[in-house]
């Protein structure tokens, strides 16, 4: 996929969200029993969710992960909050 292609996906997405056709009417009823403009609503997340997902596993700048430092549970954040949460302790008698 190129980037126009996305670019427009997401316009097109952006342009869909302003649904002003279900705006006065609950009928017709999708399943039975749910208004039309909630279904549409609930497939619209749907879409964008597929969309997001496509965005971050196409378009995601590569160059941010690289810069980012790795942090792990193991790692010094850790230590430091687990020392302050066991001084906190240490205060409040015990408990957390």
């Amino acid at each position: 996929m190129n980037r126009l292609l996305l670019v427009i996906a997401v316009v097109v997405l952006y342009l869909l969200h302003q649904d002003f056709w279900f705006w006065r009417e609950a009928r017709p009823l999708v399943f039975g029993f749910l208004p039309v403009g909630l279904a549409y609503h609930a497939a619209y997340c749907l879409a964008v969710t597929l969309l997001m997902w496509t965005l971050t596993r196409i378009a995601w700048p590569s160059h941010l992960e690289r810069s980012a430092p790795e942090t792990t549970r193991d790692g010094p954040a850790f230590a430091r909050a687990s020392a302050r949460s066991r001084r906190s302790a240490k205060r409040q008698g015990g408990r957390r």
